[in-house]
């Protein structure tokens, strides 16, 4: 799992969570490292960034390891379909490689993990439902009435559309 942090042009950054099964990411040489864009939630957000921005940061999370990897550099869009097809996974190719030129890389101490007991689910909290449906629906892209069906399709889509 990592996260991959990016800037648009009206230098606002975001961050998107990118996973995937484990190596997913590939390491092409020391200075270079690929990774797969999967079929998401269609908010293409991190790849108009790199387009007006190359800059971008990640950090990489390992379950049960407090220690992140921090690297930043600068990235690029490959759309080649044997690179593509290189990638797939569960039948199916990357939608796009975003390629990136590291420019710094290091580990990052634990305390952060270590304070949050992210790891220990004896202290988490209980589950937390969100509504991808009201979201949607308070934006004025969707009727009161199919928020509970949008809903369950987006679960659904967690079974049967990774």
């Amino acid at each position: 799992m990592l996260f991959l942090a990016t800037v648009d042009a009206m230098e606002q950054p975001t961050v998107s969570p990118k996973g995937d099964e484990p190596g997913f990411v590939r390491v092409v040489d020391e200075h270079t490292l690929q990774l797969p864009e999967r079929k998401g939630n269609k908010l293409v957000f991190s790849l108009q960034n790199v387009l007006v921005n190359p800059q971008v940061g990640l950090i990489f999370v390992v379950p049960g390891t407090g220690e992140t990897l921090r690297v930043s550099g600068s990235a690029t869009l490959r759309d080649d379909a044997e690179l593509c097809a290189s990638f797939a996974t569960r039948g199916k190719p990357a939608l796009l490689v975003t390629q990136i030129a590291v420019h710094q890389c290091y580990f990052h101490c634990a305390k952060a993990f270590l304070r949050s007991a992210l790891w220990k689910p004896d202290t988490w909290s209980d589950e937390m439902r969100v509504s991808f449906g009201q979201e949607i629906a308070e934006q004025g892209g969707l009727a009161e009435a199919d928020i509970e069906a949008f809903d369950r399709a987006v679960h659904g889509r967690y079974q049967t559309d990774l």
